[in-house]
């Protein structure tokens, strides 16, 4: 599943509450990157090879969202799709529960407005 994660900072737009058309993209490479501000695409800037590298092994929980290396991630099969998940075993029950809501707040099918919003600012 391709969930965009903000190369400079790490974080998923999702968990963020940043829709793809609201986010700040860069082409390098051949791809195109997003990122949650303007300031995580500069800093992108000054080494993009570097941070490519860094978050080309992670994963969101779909439940939790929490941005995980595939080391500290369990895979979970479903329709399918190979979904990985944190370690925690809550995640994977709460996401048999309703599976469609979290994949579709995953994929931004959904209005999540972040898990800062209430704050009123999601990033940087």
């Amino acid at each position: 599943m391709n969930v965009k994660i903000c190369p400079s900072c790490g974080c998923s737009l999702v968990r963020l509450g940043i829709a793809e058309v609201q986010a700040v993209q860069l082409d390098h490479a051949g791809s195109t990157y997003f990122f949650c501000c303007q300031g995580c695409a500069d800093i992108f800037q000054e080494q993009p090879d570097h941070f490519v590298e860094e978050v080309k092994d992670m994963h969101v929980c779909p439940s939790c969202l929490a941005e995980k290396p595939s080391a500290y991630t369990v895979s979970v099969a479903h329709n399918g799709q190979e979904l990985r998940f944190c370690r925690c075993p809550h995640c994977a029950e709460v996401f048999a529960k309703d599976p469609d809501f979290y994949l579709d707040r995953l994929t931004g099918k959904t209005d999540f407005k972040g898990l800062f919003s209430e704050s009123g600012s999601a990033c940087c």
